[in-house]
């Protein structure tokens, strides 16, 4: 008799704005460059797409004092 599985839980029911991170920070005499400069990326790189994103939203509107 084959046991039953429980359903999965679609990842569209827990977005990731739902989730909380906690960092907690710790003191090395070394920094780790590889993981400080990675991290600065993403953070550039994600700032760059909201940027693009929010240009993109706005030439998407249309305007009243067009005249095509």
């Amino acid at each position: 008799m084959p046991t039953q599985k429980k359903p999965r839980r679609s990842r569209a029911t827990n977005p990731r704005q739902d989730r909380r991170v906690v960092v907690y920070g710790v003191q090395r005499e070394k920094p780790d460059l590889r993981k400080l400069s990675r991290a600065v990326i993403a953070m550039a790189q994600a700032e760059a797409e909201r940027e693009a994103q929010a240009q993109h939203e706005t030439n998407l509107r249309p305007r009243g004092d067009r005249h095509d």
